[in-house]
């Protein structure tokens, strides 16, 4: 039996806390030469895509801009249509809103992209949490949680009726429109939609309307329990379990040792949780003013506290019980004798694939052999050059063993993901 081939997206850093800005070798976030550089390097690794996140607006802690958070990222859309121009086989997914966002216009805006870059646009369609954010424009929190998931389906369909060409028509709970779309077919068919869902709504999702799922299990056996639950949605919309492709975030660490590998990983860990951002994510699950409490001590004795207003603004909580996942951390910090800044480094990480070149490329291939993934979505802890050294070194292992390719067969993004 042949092999599976390996997926590889890389993410642009910058809407998260990945990157370590203080090192000598970080670059700009938001100068084109950064994501010139990045998008060249990844093309020339052969990776299937580039992966832009979007923040809607600069995250709050305790009233003031969250320290991790870029100043002045340009817009998804604009950025991808610029590397269009200088890049000629790799895909560019961008994270646009469907909250926010109206259908007609912005499946106008990716069909261009499309049409301008051969055939190599995808849309991370995502839901956009609350008030905060939505006050950028005239909107307020207007949709219930649960109604978010409902308008992003509609949204989609709507989406591709449009790129269909010709008269389109939707009525729904979220839209009422009709007219005529005027675009010509697009090299793909469709934009490839990209979806991050790991609740039970996101992955029904998914499994209805999306090419790609972004998930964040890092554990192999976590890995597969997703893996098959998720492609065994697929069969009650008539799908083919190989319709959807499950790609993972994460991160990579390389050295010459294994040692050597654990030390750099563990350095950059501390890097970018420093004792501030600790505090800082302590905080959003406390939900308390955290900042007498020293990073490198204890747990705080006291309970998250529930009723009070979220001191974060504009981060999507990823812990529904604050007082259950405070419990689990104070356990975990017990049995373990962690410190704050320990415990959020631990609980906060993502995969990490770290060793020599030929051990990563190992790890990656078992994971996708073993119906864990697809295939990856890997974030560098560096800008622009993060991927320079994994290009040169894990890339040509996993060539030479036969699991990814050599030199892109196919001119889209949609052939690139489903390439023999």
């Amino acid at each position: 039996m042949a092999k599976k081939q390996v997926i590889l997206g890389a993410q642009f850093p910058g809407v998260n806390n990945f990157t370590v800005w203080s090192d000598p070798a970080a670059g700009s976030q938001i100068a084109f030469s950064s994501f010139r550089h990045f998008a060249e390097t990844v093309e020339r690794g052969k990776f299937d895509f580039i992966f832009l996140a979007e923040g809607l607006r600069l995250r709050e802690q305790k009233g003031r801009l969250h320290e991790l958070d870029v100043a002045g990222r340009p817009n998804t859309l604009a950025v991808l249509t610029a590397l269009a121009a200088v890049t000629q086989h790799v895909g560019l997914v961008g994270t646009l809103t469907t909250t926010f966002n109206e259908p007609y216009p912005l499946a106008r805006q990716l069909a261009t992209l499309d049409l301008l870059s051969g055939g190599r646009a995808g849309w991370n369609f995502v839901t956009s949490p609350g008030a905060f954010t939505g006050a950028n424009f005239r909107r307020g929190d207007h949709l219930p949680h649960a109604q978010r998931y409902e308008r992003a389906r509609e949204f989609v369909e709507a989406a591709r009726q449009i790129w269909r060409g010709g008269d389109f028509a939707v009525l729904s709970r979220h839209f009422d429109i009709a007219g005529r779309s005027g675009l010509g077919p697009l090299p793909q068919g469709a934009p490839v939609l990209v979806q991050a869902g790991e609740s039970d709504a996101g992955r029904e999702l998914a499994a209805s309307h999306a090419d790609v799922i972004y998930s964040r299990h890092s554990e192999l056996e976590a890995g597969r329990a997703f893996y098959a639950d998720v492609k065994g949605r697929l069969a009650r919309y008539g799908r083919r379990p190989d319709a959807l492709k499950i790609l993972p975030g994460a991160n990579f660490a390389l050295g010459d040792t294994e040692a050597e590998a654990r030390d750099k990983a563990a350095q950059i860990r501390l890097q970018q949780v420093s004792p501030r951002s600790a505090i800082t994510f302590l905080e959003q699950v406390w939900n308390r003013d955290l900042s007498a409490y020293d990073a490198e001590g204890p747990l705080p004795a006291i309970d998250p506290d529930v009723e009070a207003d979220a001191l974060s603004q504009g981060r999507a909580m990823r812990y529904d019980d604050r007082l259950a996942t405070a419990r689990k951390w104070r356990e975990i910090a017990e049995r373990d004798g962690l410190s704050i800044r320990q415990l959020v480094i631990r609980v906060t990480g993502r995969k990490q694939f770290t060793g020599t070149p030929q051990a990563v490329a190992l790890e990656i291939e078992r994971h996708v052999q073993e119906d864990a993934a697809d295939g990856f979505v890997l974030a560098p802890h560096l800008t622009p050059g993060g991927f320079d050294e994994f290009v040169a070194k894990v890339v040509p292992v996993l060539q030479d063993r036969g699991v990814f390719r050599r030199d892109y067969a196919a001119s889209t993004l949609r052939g690139h993901l489903w390439a023999a």
